[in-house]
């Protein structure tokens, strides 16, 4: 047999280990949507003004925390609750990521489009039913990316998922005036406007993984379960750490800052720390709405509130630390400063 004969059979194998792979994928994304994100989504936007937050950083309290307790105690017991909240969301993603992973090393050569425009555009559009915050769509990123996928189109995912989710954009602009609304969709839309300039889609420190040959098609197929379960294994140790990482540090920042800062003089430079604070801390799945319009509602200053709502959920300290991992540290550092900048901008203009 030459090998033009045996070239169709090779690629019927690998189409059926594909298909495998993307039922086992949209499995656990329609379980997901089914089951917890979208019906929990909803639950917010019913609530409408009566909308509130249990936690410091998080929408659960699975641990009290009472300002008579040492500062120590307080970070530890709200690193917890974000951990606690974000659960759901790491259920769905470390699991996601591992099928998108195993699907790019089947893949072997993920396809990109010539256009930045078209990466990114892709992505956002791809990103934005996924119904999971910036931290938990950095695992998803992560297993793009550690198969080859394009870089523009992963971060345009990780960015759109919590920016640009249907129902979260409903809330904003059912709880908001027009103003701010408008602010909270217009600023990740300029962020992905930039993205072709923040974003090499030539990054050498990817290695693409490639699968060793299986002529038998039953054993091919077998060969999926463990290296479904070594990938999982993989994003999870990449992962957790992180995770760790990003709970402390956004629970030890949330006690530096008063609560609710309705005493706090407008001015511009206090617009720019709270962007850039609003950058870093990692929050749950449209808490920057719920965070928002508490502080919103309690009476603070309307340029702190744009400044928030415009960097708060797009980016944060763990999806930054990861793609500066995966990709570079100066492409971390200029989504953080972009970020960063245009929610300045947009509480400055409120001044």
């Amino acid at each position: 047999m030459n090998l033009a004969e045996t070239m169709p059979r090779s690629r019927a194998r690998r189409t059926v280990e594909i298909v495998t792979v993307l039922i086992l994928a949209a499995l656990i994304a329609v379980s997901f949507w089914s089951f917890q994100r979208y019906p929990a989504l909803l639950k917010k936007l019913h609530a409408g003004s009566r909308l509130s937050v249990s936690g410091t950083i998080s929408f659960d309290a699975l641990l009290k925390t009472d300002p008579t307790m040492t500062a120590t105690e307080r970070i530890a017991r709200t690193s917890v609750n974000w951990l606690w909240t974000n659960r759901f969301g790491m259920y769905f993603a470390l699991p996601f990521g591992a099928a998108m992973m195993t699907l790019l090393q089947l893949i072997q050569r993920p396809k990109r489009f010539e256009s930045a425009a078209a990466n990114v555009f892709c992505g956002a559009a791809a990103g934005a039913p996924l119904g999971v915050c910036t931290n938990c769509a950095t695992p998803i990123a992560q297993s793009l990316l550690l198969g080859g996928a394009s870089p523009r189109l992963t971060i345009s995912a990780m960015i759109s998922s919590p920016s640009f989710n249907p129902v979260v954009l409903a809330m904003t602009f059912a709880l908001f005036p027009t103003t701010l609304a408008v602010m909270r969709v217009v600023a990740p839309a300029i962020l992905l406007c930039m993205l072709p300039f923040l974003v090499s889609e030539h990054t050498p420190s990817i290695r693409r993984l490639k699968i060793e040959e299986q002529p038998p098609l039953p054993a091919r197929l077998a060969g999926l379960v463990p290296r479904y379960f070594r990938n999982l294994l993989r994003i999870t140790l990449l992962t957790a750490p992180w995770m760790v990482l990003a709970a402390v540090l956004g629970a030890a920042a949330s006690e530096m800052i008063p609560a609710y800062a309705t005493g706090l003089p407008v001015s511009a430079l206090g617009v720019i720390g709270v962007a850039i604070f609003g950058t870093l801390l990692p929050v749950p799945m449209a808490f920057d709405v719920a965070l928002s319009w508490v502080l919103f509602h309690a009476g603070v200053p309307m340029p702190y509130i744009a400044a928030l709502l415009c960097t708060l959920g797009l980016v944060s300290v763990y999806s930054l630390s990861a793609t500066g991992q995966l990709l570079s540290v100066k492409t971390a550092l200029r989504l953080g400063v972009a970020v960063a900048t245009i929610g300045s901008l947009f509480g400055l203009a409120l001044l």
